[in-house]
């Protein structure tokens, strides 16, 4: 027989999950936006300060120096900032899911009981 009080309870312990899962979606997203931005405009004032550092030099060599240490400082910086991406990414995952592990732990078990 279907019960209004239980459905009322269901329904706002999924209320309560999605927002949950809504609020640590939003924060990680801030994050993430905060941290590229971080990077970019690190990026930028490195490759300002290069160009007038290497605009100044008198001999070939000197540049080609300047611009291959240039050239790995930047890779490495963007290869350290693509992996800290990609990790603050799968929190992001973890952290959307952690609040349906529990109901969704709860509906599996209901489902094997009822298999059973």
């Amino acid at each position: 027989m279907f019960n209004f009080e239980d459905a009322n309870k269901k329904s706002k312990e999924t209320l309560d999950t999605m927002l949950k899962s809504y609020s640590a979606l939003t924060k990680a997203f801030q994050a993430i936006a905060s941290e590229a931005a971080d990077y970019s405009k690190k990026a930028f004032e490195d490759s300002v300060a290069h160009i007038e550092k290497i605009s100044t030099v008198k001999s070939v060599e000197t540049a080609f120096e300047l611009q291959t240490k240039y050239v790995k400082s930047a890779y490495g910086g963007y290869i350290t900032e693509a992996t800290k991406l990609g990790e603050m990414y799968a929190d992001l995952a973890k952290d959307v899911y952690k609040p349906y592990e529990a109901p969704v732990a709860k509906a599996t078990a209901a489902v094997r009981s009822a298999a059973a």
